[in-house]
C-alpha cells in the first residue's frame, strides 16, 4: 500500500470521508484539506460529524458558513452541528400538532424524531445545500465532507413513501418512521444530491479505517452498502499504521496490525488503498494537521494525571458484588471491547460466589476464548441477524394486510434502521433478563436511551391511538422499570482514551439519562498509558491519553477503571491485573 499523498491522487470535485467513530476521519480530512490548500487549491471543508472537534483542530470558532482559517490561504471551513439541526428539524415537524393531539402522542412523535437516523437526515439536509450549490461548485476546486451519509439514509431518501404524512399508519410503533416528514419541499434538492454522490466523475468516497479487525469489517460493510446504491468511486485510507518496534508492547502492536492487514476483508481487497502512519499526538493545532501525512512529533503531553492511581476493573466488580446488582450491562460503541469486559465482570462475580449468567450478541465461538469451560459462568448467545429477521417478518406480515406497496417499501427500509435492530435484539435480551430473579445476569450490549424511550412511548401511545403494532412482550414491559431501578441494574460504559470515543460515550450517557437510567461506572479499555511501554512513539501517545483519562475521571465522578492495551483476546482474570 502507498502512503496517502493527497497531492498525487487524481481527485474529484467532492470528497466524502467516512468510517467508524474514532478511526481518524476528521484528522485525515483536515490534513487533506490543508495539504490541498497549501498546494494552491481553493478548498471548502464541511463537517457533519456530531463528535467533530474541528474547532479544536483549527483553533477557530466555526459556524455553518464557510470561514477562513488563519495560516492556510484558500481554505474555508464550516462546522454543521447535526444534533442542533436535528433538534430544530424535530420541532418544525412537531410544533403544528401541539395542542391538537394528546400529550402522549406528541411525546411519541418527539422520540421518533430523536434518534441517530433523524440526526443523519438533518445533517444531509444541511450538506445537500453545499452539494447542489452551483456557486460553490464554481468557486472551489474541491469540497470536502467530514462524514458521508449511510446507505440506510440514502435509501430512505429515495423511497416514494418517504414523503408521506408523518401521522401515517405506523405498523410497529417503535421505530424511526417519519424522519422525512415536513421536508417535501426539499425532495428535488435531495434527488440532485443523491445523483451527485453516485456520479464517479464528481464524487470520491474515502473510507477511513484502522489496521484492526473491527474497523476494517465496518469499512467493508459501508463500501458494499454504498456500492449497491451506485457510489462506486471509492478509495481506502488505513490510518494509524505502526512500522517499527523495540519493546514487547510495540512488537505486539506491530504483529497485531500486520495480521489484520494480511486478513483484510475480501470486499476491500480490490479498492485502491493508502496508509497514514500512527502518530503520537492528538490532531489539534495547525502544525500537527500539516504533519499528519508527513512526519511525527514525539513531544510528550505536559498534562498530569488527576487520579492518584489508575483504578483496576476489580474495583468495579467489588462494587457490583457488594451492592448485589442483578442486571449488568456493558455499553459503548462497536470495537471498544464490551464483550471481553462483560465476560471478565461475569467471571469476577462468579469467583465471589455469585451465580452468574452471561448473555452476548458476540458469536459464541469468541466467548470460548474468554470464558473457561470450568468457570461456573453459564452463557447464551443472541443472534442479532436471526432476531432482526424474525421481528421484520412479524411486522411486515401485519403491514401487508392493510398497506400499499409504496408504504411497504418504506416500512421495509425503516426495519433496517439501527433502532429497529436494537428493538428486535432487546426483545430477546428481555427474555434472558427474567433469569435475574434467580441469578446475576451480565449483558455485553444494550439499546440506547432513544430505543428504550421508543419502547416506553409506544406503550402509552397504544392507549391513545389504536393501531396495528409489533407486539411488546411482557418481558420487555417488565424490563423497562427494572432498568430504571439503580438498586437492581448497573450500566458500565466502555470507551477508549481518545477524543471521539469519549465524546460518543458522553452522548450515550446523556441518552440514557433521558430514559431515566444512570450509568455509575466507566471503563477505559486498551490504554497504552497503562502498559508502561518504553517505545518512544507509544510512550508519547500514552502521554496524550492523560487528557481523556482525566475527562472520564471527571464525568464519572471518579467511578472508573483503566485496562491496559493487549494484543490478545484476554482470558479470565487477566483483565483485573
Amino acid at each position: 500500500m502507498k502512503p496517502f499523498d493527497i497531492s498525487q491522487i487524481a481527485l474529484t470535485k467532492y470528497l466524502f470521508f467516512t468510517g467508524k467513530g474514532g478511526v481518524g476521519k476528521t484528522s485525515v480530512a483536515c490534513a487533506a484539506a490543508v495539504t490541498l490548500a497549501d498546494n494552491g487549491k481553493k478548498i471548502l471543508l464541511v463537517s457533519t460529524d456530531p463528535a467533530s472537534n474541528l474547532q479544536d483542530v483549527f483553533n477557530t470558532a466555526l459556524t455553518n458558513k464557510g470561514k477562513p482559517v488563519n495560516g492556510v490561504h484558500g481554505l474555508l471551513v464550516a462546522n454543521l452541528d447535526p444534533i442542533q439541526a436535528g433538534a430544530e428539524y424535530r420541532e418544525s415537524v412537531v410544533e403544528p400538532y401541539r395542542g391538537k393531539l394528546p400529550e402522549s402522542v406528541i411525546k411519541n412523535m418527539e422520540e421518533q424524531l430523536s434518534g441517530s437516523c433523524t440526526v443523519e437526515i438533518a445533517a444531509f439536509n444541511e450538506f445537500s445545500n453545499f452539494i447542489t450549490d452551483k456557486q460553490a461548485q464554481a468557486e472551489y476546486d474541491h469540497i470536502i465532507f467530514d462524514t458521508a451519509p449511510t446507505g440506510h439514509t440514502l435509501r430512505m431518501l429515495q423511497l416514494p413513501s418517504a414523503w408521506s404524512n408523518f401521522i401515517s399508519e405506523n405498523t410497529h410503533g417503535a421505530s424511526c418512521l417519519g424522519q422525512l416528514s415536513g421536508l417535501e419541499t426539499r425532495k428535488d434538492v435531495y434527488k440532485q444530491a443523491v445523483k451527485t454522490l453516485a456520479d464517479g466523475s464528481m464524487t470520491t468516497l474515502i473510507l477511513v479505517s484502522r489496521p484492526e479487525k473491527s474497523p476494517l469489517k465496518e469499512a467493508e460493510r459501508a463500501s458494499k452498502e454504498l456500492s449497491c446504491l451506485g457510489v462506486h468511486n471509492q478509495i481506502l485510507v488505513i490510518n494509524g499504521v505502526f512500522s517499527t518496534f523495540d519493546d514487547g508492547v510495540s512488537e505486539s502492536l506491530y504483529k497485531k496490525q500486520q495480521k489484520a492487514l494480511a486478513d483484510i476483508p475480501s470486499g476491500l481487497k480490490n479498492i485502491t488503498s493508502y496508509t497514514v502512519p500512527l502518530r503520537a499526538y492528538n490532531i489539534t493545532g495547525m502544525e500537527n494537521v500539516r504533519n499528519l501525512l508527513v512526519r511525527d512529533n514525539l513531544e510528550q503531553s505536559g498534562k498530569k494525571l488527576h487520579a492518584a492511581e489508575l483504578p483496576k476493573l476489580g474495583k468495579v466488580i467489588d462494587d457490583l458484588h457488594n451492592s448485589n446488582k442483578k442486571v449488568i450491562f456493558t455499553m459503548g460503541k462497536g470495537g471498544v471491547g464490551k464483550t471481553s469486559i462483560a465476560a471478565t465482570v461475569a467471571l469476577g462475580l462468579s469467583a465471589k460466589g455469585k451465580k452468574v449468567h452471561l448473555t452476548t450478541t458476540d458469536p459464541a465461538a469468541h466467548l470460548k476464548f474468554v470464558i473457561d469451560e470450568n468457570s461456573g459462568v453459564t452463557t447464551s448467545h443472541i443472534d442479532e441477524k436471526a432476531e432482526l429477521k424474525r421481528y421484520q417478518e412479524e411486522v411486515l406480515a401485519k403491514a401487508r394486510e392493510t398497506m400499499s406497496a409504496d408504504d411497504i417499501a418504506y416500512v421495509e427500509e425503516d426495519l433496517r434502521s439501527p433502532c429497529t435492530q436494537e428493538i428486535a435484539v432487546f426483545r430477546a435480551f428481555a427474555e434472558v433478563v427474567d433469569r435475574s430473579e434467580r441469578e446475576a445476569v451480565v449483558i455485553d450490549t444494550a439499546p440506547t436511551g432513544h430505543t428504550l424511550l421508543l419502547l416506553d412511548a409506544t406503550q402509552s401511545y397504544h392507549k391513545e391511538v389504536k393501531r396495528t403494532q409489533g407486539d411488546i412482550p411482557e418481558s420487555v414491559k417488565k424490563l423497562l422499570p427494572r432498568l430504571r431501578n439503580a438498586d437492581e441494574t448497573s450500566v458500565i460504559i466502555v470507551t477508549l482514551a481518545e477524543t471521539t470515543p469519549v465524546y460518543e460515550s458522553m452522548r450515550l450517557e446523556e441518552d440514557l439519562k433521558r430514559a431515566g437510567i444512570t450509568a455509575k461506572w466507566w471503563v477505559i479499555n486498551s490504554s497504552f498509558y497503562a502498559t508502561a511501554t518504553t517505545n518512544k512513539l507509544l510512550k508519547a501517545k500514552a502521554a496524550h491519553e492523560i487528557e481523556w483519562i482525566n475527562k472520564v475521571d471527571e464525568v464519572s465522578y471518579g467511578n472508573f477503571a483503566v485496562i491496559k492495551w493487549s494484543a490478545e483476546d484476554i482470558k479470565g482474570g487477566k483483565l483485573l491485573i
